[in-house]
């Protein structure tokens, strides 16, 4: 097995190349090769959510993904949502609503949300796509009603 191999991917639109362990996950790569420190490390199991990424569009638990596995892939970090200096429409919301506490699960909350806005759906749609983020602060009130926000400043934004 090699000892290092190349993972060339776009990391919030920039063309980036990185040598790394076979088994170095893509969290790991995202926080400590690349120095972007919003995917924090919760569970280290998939199961908190505070590590989400995207992967090509998809928000995925970094802490579960091979770096390996992103190598020619997109990947969105919660540093990469803004655009232009403006916040995403999901983050600037999580701002205005106070959907933020304590700050540890808001990187993969902003992430997933993210994604969410992009899919479109219901409120039903949006409560499903978020069960993969745990918060011990919000009680999620706040979070859905900036997502919701969100989503109707969207759709009332987009052309008819």
């Amino acid at each position: 097995m090699p000892e290092r191999i190349t993972v060339t991917l776009t990391l919030n639109g920039a063309r980036r190349s990185f040598e790394v362990a076979p088994g170095r996950r893509l969290l790991d790569l995202v926080r400590e090769d690349a120095g972007l420190i919003g995917a924090k490390e919760g569970c280290g199991a998939g199961e908190c959510g505070a590590c989400m990424v995207l992967l090509d569009g998809a928000p995925v638990t970094s802490c579960l993904v091979l770096a390996a596995s992103a190598d020619g892939h997109e990947v969105v970090t919660v540093e990469g949502l803004a655009r232009g200096g403006a916040l995403h429409p999901f983050q600037e919301a999580m701002v205005t609503h106070g959907g933020v506490q304590c700050g540890f699960c808001t990187p993969g909350i902003a992430v997933t949300g993210a994604a969410v806005l992009a899919r479109g759906g219901d409120a039903a749609d949006r409560t499903r796509l978020l069960a993969g983020n745990l918060c011990r602060c919000t009680g999620y009130a706040k979070v859905m009603e900036a997502l919701d926000d969100a989503a109707a400043k969207e759709t009332a934004d987009a052309p008819a």
